[in-house]
């Protein structure tokens, strides 16, 4: 069990992987605070069941992380309800196709806003209660960081983005915050539905032929900031072999 003063701030947090990033660290001792855009209505009902198990161990986040006032915004909220901040996981992301030819400077900005500034303004805001507190900094990334995705240029030159983010934010913050990032394979297939064969060909090439789990990142998470005191700077990837192939 960690100690229950712990204090974790999740973007994305009421579907997905991060609900199951939320759950895993609040069923570890962690305060949560829960950021949402468009899931408020999910978020309330999910915190009001967390709340049932451990009373006054949750905040509930709303922002839209393109204005450049959020990051500040949650974060300053999270301190002012908890008294304190040790872990941020940037775990919001959006994901669509962009395929050349048709890229507009909207999408552009767009994908990058969410998956690559929003991350880096979080961690700029939360850097002093994070260092009096010598937290931890988790970005969830993409093995297609480092591996080009046919169509989706810019979503993948955004999370490359934040894989250096990382690194640097780990030099940047040494030593008293480590930064690391999970770069999660197949977990949840698209929300906007994936034909049966190109799922079928994804694990094809998978070595360990299975889909991972959203408890195995919740897992993975949990270790980063428990027992992985010596790594910073590193991206964890849960792709069951992916990038080998």
């Amino acid at each position: 069990m960690s100690d229950p003063s712990k204090v974790a701030l999740i973007t994305g947090g009421a579907r997905r992987i991060g609900k199951a990033i939320v759950h895993h660290l609040h069923a570890h001792g962690y305060r949560v605070a829960v950021h949402a855009h468009q899931s408020g209505h999910e978020l309330h009902a999910f915190l009001t069941e967390l709340e049932r198990t451990r009373p006054s161990s949750t905040l509930a986040l709303l922002g839209d992380l393109h204005e450049n006032a959020v990051p500040e915004m949650l974060i300053a909220r999270c301190a002012g309800h908890f008294g304190r901040l040790d872990v941020l996981i940037n775990n919001a992301s959006n994901f669509y196709p962009t395929p050349l030819g048709e890229v507009t400077p909207a999408q552009w900005d767009d994908l990058f806003a969410i998956n690559a500034k929003a991350p880096f303004f979080l961690a700029q805001a939360a850097t002093p209660l994070l260092r009096k507190h010598r937290g931890a900094i988790i970005n969830l990334t993409d093995l297609h960081g480092t591996q080009p995705l046919r169509r989706h240029a810019v979503y993948t030159a955004a999370k490359a983005a934040l894989e250096m983010l990382t690194r640097s934010l780990a030099l940047e913050l040494a030593p008293q915050v480590r930064v690391n990032a999970i770069a999660p394979g197949a977990i949840l297939w698209p929300t906007q539905g994936i034909a049966e064969a190109a799922k079928q060909a994804l694990l094809a090439r998978t070595p360990l032929a299975r889909t991972g789990t959203v408890e195995e990142i919740a897992e993975a998470v949990l270790w980063l900031l428990e027992s992985a005191n010596f790594i910073t700077g590193h991206t964890l990837r849960l792709d069951g072999g992916r990038t080998l192939t």
